[in-house]
């Protein structure tokens, strides 16, 4: 006799993060072909620990079968409301309801109906019940760009918006809106159910490297990447916090959800920062960003002739962003970054405090660039947290969203 066990597709659940441990997602899905991406979805989310429930309207069962988001999910698929009235089960007024209707990918259809109150498949009839029950809903739209931008179908989605329902952006590409990356609805699923520890806060997060302009065709910089910077950025927004990022040049996209400023040298980040602060009421700086330490004195105006034996070029140092910051603005909570080369726990904490007891910083994240997996190019990194009075805390290699987590909760502990 065969003793049924939890299906195995739930062994991977945390493996991410715990910050959706507890919480249960109803996922519908409609016929777009934009459903392809919907295992990879449903999986993500529950490394971050959700529980996922599936609910197909019959379109979309043309486009991927039920079988593969049973085996995705480890549940039971919705592809029909019978007396079991599935979607109360789900989405009604109890307590056992699900704690987040995700719609993804959305087709015209779906958000004409669901906008209309029109409910006639499994996935509309869901949503009715749980936008009567007040449960969050976040729906995803994907379809052709003709009938996205179609006058019907606007209006449609300023009336879901209305009723307080979020609506994820499409990518548009190749005349289509695209469901977006996965990573992306992660984003707005985390920033929906994730702690609102950071509600009400704005932050200034600096990210990547800097350049030092020698002539019009060479500069100096470093390897940074911004993968560190983007991570906490998106570490603050899932805790409720908005964010202003300024980036230096990277390959790497900073969130959806951030307000993203763009900057090549070190005095545009300085500038950009300052800005920032002084625009609205900013209520934390976490400057990640490798700028520059040294820049050329000069950029010469034209492209400089090759083939000379030698070349001297001057170096001056730059303004120190988190200085200039404590100067002006002597209340903002401020997280400084360290990077070191070779040095002990013990002598990377020692350099690391300076910038406390100068009273510039409230706590800095410091890293040895040579220990294997940390700071430059990588995706992981292991930090020693430093700050007043001794205090350490050290996170070992692990990848840097997870790294960023550590990081915003010394935050949110600092700033009680």
């Amino acid at each position: 006799m065969i003793t049924l066990v939890e299906h195995t597709s739930k062994l991977i659940k945390g493996s991410l993060s715990d910050v959706l441990e507890g919480k249960t997602i109803a996922l519908g899905i409609t016929g777009s072909v934009g459903a392809v991406e919907c295992v990879a979805l449903a999986r993500r989310l529950m490394r971050h620990g959700a529980e996922i429930q599936t609910v197909m309207s019959r379109m979309a069962q043309k486009i991927i079968h039920p079988y593969l988001m049973e085996w995705a999910t480890g549940n039971p698929v919705i592809t029909e409301l019978t007396g079991q009235i599935e979607h109360v089960t789900l989405a009604g007024k109890h307590k056992e309801h699900v704690d987040l209707l995700l719609i993804a990918p959305s087709t015209a259809n779906t958000i004409g109906k669901i906008a209309n109150g029109i409910d006639d498949t499994p996935v509309t009839t869901t949503a009715s019940s749980a936008i009567g029950a007040g449960i969050p809903v976040i729906i995803v739209p994907a379809m052709h760009e003709s009938m996205y931008d179609h006058p019907a179908v606007i209006e449609n989605i300023k009336k879901l918006k209305g009723m307080g329902i979020t609506i994820v952006s499409p990518r548009m590409e190749e005349a289509k809106a695209k469901i977006p990356e996965v990573e992306t609805i992660v984003d707005y699923v985390l920033a929906v159910l994730g702690p609102k520890d950071l509600e009400d806060k704005h932050f200034v997060v600096t990210a990547g490297p800097t350049r030092g302009w020698i002539d019009r065709v060479r500069f100096i910089t470093n390897p940074s990447t911004g993968k560190m910077g983007i991570a906490v950025a998106e570490e603050l927004i899932r805790r409720g916090a908005s964010v202003s990022l300024v980036l230096g040049p990277t390959t790497e996209q900073g969130p959806e959800l951030a307000e993203i400023h763009k900057v090549t040298t070190s005095q545009e980040m300085l500038d950009t920062v300052m800005s920032e602060l002084s625009a609205r009421k900013t209520d934390g700086l976490v400057s990640v960003a490798a700028v520059l330490d040294y820049t050329p004195s000069r950029m010469e105006d034209s492209k400089m002739v090759s083939g000379a034996e030698s070349l001297s070029v001057e170096l001056v140092p730059t303004k120190k962003i988190i200085e200039a910051a404590r100067k002006a603005h002597k209340d903002l909570f401020i997280v400084g970054f360290k990077v070191e080369s070779g040095v002990t726990d013990e002598e990377l904490a020692s350099r690391a405090r300076t910038k406390i007891e100068a009273g510039i910083c409230d706590f800095v994240v410091a890293n040895d660039e040579q220990r294997k997996g940390v700071a430059f190019g990588t995706d992981t990194n292991a930090v020693l947290i430093v700050g007043a009075k001794d205090y350490t805390k050290s996170v070992n290699l692990a990848p840097k969203r997870e790294i960023a987590r550590h990081i915003v909760d010394e935050i949110v502990e600092k700033m009680k």
